[in-house]
């Protein structure tokens, strides 16, 4: 069976369309935006401290030569900042989510797959996987040279169709934009653009062409 939900502003259920949706309509979607304009808002402040924990998390990560253990639980900590952000950014600021993206066409497909290869990521940290077995750990190199481990295909038969579906586009992504890369190449790529969108979402008159949007 189709995954249902219930919509953010009529309560009605309607099967989502992508991994984020929240309405079932445009319209419901407006005017939740409408309703909620200072409420949207307000992560200003929250987004900016957190892009700062992000990048300080991920400058911790990438330039500390440690022993595995103190690398797996950094790389976890950073892997939740960075997913926390984006997921932040995607919900209460699309548009500008999106206008970023616009703005790095020659590598918008590798953000997007790299960052819902984090999502992969979290999820499975969020299932008690071990840290630790998602990197490579070259003795004595820095964490910048560290890579990603390929991974063998999650057991996805508890989840629901559409559940399984998402979940195995984010292993999908994990596989072909991680998998073999530095850590330091993943992280600084993704920081990079959120930190680009967040200031977006904070400076509404930053972008390109557009004044003021209430949210």
């Amino acid at each position: 069976m189709a995954e249902i939900r219930e919509c953010a502003q009529c309560g009605n259920p309607f099967t989502p369309g992508r991994e984020h949706a929240r309405f079932c309509s445009p319209r419901c979607r407006m005017a939740w935006n409408r309703e909620h304009a200072g409420v949207a808002a307000a992560p200003a402040v929250a987004i900016d401290w957190s892009v700062t924990a992000m990048t300080e998390a991920t400058a911790r990560l990438t330039t500390a030569t440690w022993e595995l253990p103190r690398v797996a639980a950094a790389l976890a900590e950073t892997v939740w900042w960075v997913t926390l952000v984006d997921a932040t950014l995607v919900r209460y600021h699309p548009r500008d989510y999106q206008t970023a993206l616009a703005g790095n066409v020659t590598r918008r497909r590798e953000i997007e797959e790299s960052l819902e290869g984090l999502r992969y990521v979290r999820n499975q940290l969020g299932s008690s996987a071990d840290p630790a077995g998602f990197i490579g750990v070259p003795h004595g190199a820095p964490a910048a040279a560290w890579a990603w481990n390929p991974l063998p295909e999650p057991d996805l038969s508890t989840l629901s169709p559409r559940a399984r579906q998402w979940e195995l586009s984010r292993y999908r992504a994990y596989q072909a934009r991680l998998a073999g890369y530095g850590i330091g190449h993943t992280f600084a790529r993704c920081t990079e653009f959120l930190t680009r969108a967040a200031a977006l979402a904070i400076t509404p008159d930053s972008r390109p062409g557009i004044g003021p949007v209430s949210y």
